[in-house]
């Protein structure tokens, strides 16, 4: 299993897009994996005859064998990947990963890997794991080890860290439940199974546990209770997180359109076939130029540091089919309208077709959320973690202001900032947002 997001741990498999015993090119499109992220497609780093491991449906951790290219059937790559699917395991569990290569290797010895790996997450005198290999291995009839492998003698249980998560969230005992992963491993999906799953001895008690549906004692009706994807699960996470860890603050600046107006009324007349620029790419463009001119902004806080990036990244969230996802416009700040634009469009579509990449979710350095489309006025996003600030962009709408003593009709539009208070202060974000505002009120410096 590949990992095609920097925070994922697990994916399941959509569809394979080629069939078992078919010729793949590298670079060919392989399967479509559903992550943390979006649903992606995964393409073949080498050339060879595929062998399906994993079938349509199946949830594996990151570096779990999924199918196999080469002649051969490729073995010594599967002994490989359940070693690389521990050292991306953030536990980094040395111990679990040489139990799951040598189980792959060896299955007839599976009770002297189970000792091997219980001595070496929790070394206990009092165990008989301690053994030397050669001796466990000259007693495979000993039973005791084979009955701690959902977890170890002492209490320790093999789980990776999100499932240990939504364990902990549930109340959920690990201790039994039986991993699936390798050398018994409990991975996420084991504990999303026993969630679904009544425990025998609450089933007397079924009226009282929260069923799928059910009458509300308080006049609502009944109701329908749905379970989030792994995709809706991972946003509410994130936004959580944002909004726990990062102490955030809120400004609101009106943007006079007008001559933006006009001028991308100049730019649809000319563009012919090519997308004409939206609002949306004026605001991207802008926004690039003034992170060039305030690059504290253009960064984030990591573990009691600032990380300022080089490159200006500019995330542009996208309303998929199930939640918020955010492709990135690379290097914005040295794009013209035009290409900013053509490229805006196709994230979109990649996004619906589930082609996105992994690098166009992740490498974003600030994000724009606008709503203006719904007729929304104002509104506060809330910060993409660890990016130090976001840009929600409102309705264009037409509105009379002053202008040298006289009301007059002008195109006004909302932009507010959330900025994370611990990389940003007032006065330094008031005038990043005041250099956006004058970039779109003068809008053909970003035509140059």
């Amino acid at each position: 299993m590949p990992r095609l997001s920097d925070s994922m741990e697990e994916g399941t498999i959509l569809k394979w897009l080629k069939s078992d015993g078919d010729d793949v090119s590298k670079g060919e499109e392989l399967v479509e994996i559903e992550t943390d992220k979006a649903n992606m497609t995964y393409e073949a780093d080498e050339a060879g005859t595929l062998e399906i491991v994993a079938q349509e449906g199946d949830t594996l951790a990151v570096g779990e064998t999924i199918c196999r290219l080469g002649e051969g059937g490729g073995s010594s790559d599967e002994d490989e990947q359940p070693e690389a699917e521990e050292e991306a395991d953030e536990q980094g569990d040395e111990g679990a990963a040489d139990e799951a290569s040598e189980e792959e290797a060896a299955d007839e010895e599976p009770e002297p890997e189970a000792e091997e790996d219980a001595g070496e997450d929790e070394p206990d005198d009092d165990e008989a794991e301690d053994e030397p290999d050669d001796e466990a291995e000259d007693e495979p009839e000993e039973p005791e080890a084979e009955e701690p492998e959902p977890g170890e003698a002492d209490g320790r249980v093999k789980a990776s860290p999100i499932a240990r998560r939504i364990a902990q969230e549930q109340g959920i005992d690990l201790s039994t439940i039986e991993g699936s992963g390798p050398g018994g491993r409990i991975v996420k999906a084991d504990v999303e199974q026993t969630e679904a799953q009544p425990e025998p001895e609450a089933e007397p008690q079924a009226e009282e546990e929260a069923p799928k549906k059910r009458p509300s004692d308080q006049g609502r009706g009944d109701i329908d209770y749905v379970e989030l994807n792994r995709l809706q699960r991972t946003v509410a996470r994130r936004m959580a997180e944002s909004k726990a860890t990062a102490p955030d603050f809120v400004m609101t600046v009106e943007v006079d359109m007008e001559e933006a107006v006009t001028l991308r009324q100049q730019l649809k007349a000319v563009a012919g076939d090519a997308p004409a620029p939206s609002f949306n790419d004026f605001v991207i463009k802008a926004a690039a130029l003034a992170l060039k001119d305030f690059p504290r902004a253009n960064g984030a806080y990591r573990d009691g540091q600032f990380e300022q990036y080089s490159r200006v990244n500019v995330g542009v969230a996208v309303a998929g089919q199930d939640a918020l996802v955010v492709p990135t416009v690379f290097d914005a700040d040295k794009k013209g309208l035009g290409q900013i634009a053509e490229e805006a469009c196709k994230l979109a579509e990649r996004v619906r077709d589930g082609k996105i990449t992994p690098p166009e979710l992740s490498a974003g350095t600030f994000t724009i959320s606008n709503l203006g489309m719904y007729g929304i006025k104002r509104f506060v996003a809330v910060i993409n973690p660890p990016q130090a600030a976001i840009l929600a962009v409102g309705e264009l709408t037409p509105r009379p202001v002053v202008r040298d003593g006289e009301v007059v009709i002008r195109s006004i539009m909302e932009l507010t900032l959330t900025c994370d208070h611990r990389i940003l202060y007032g006065a330094e974000a008031a005038e990043f947002l005041g250099r956006i505002r004058e970039y779109l009120e003068t809008p053909l410096r970003l035509a140059l």
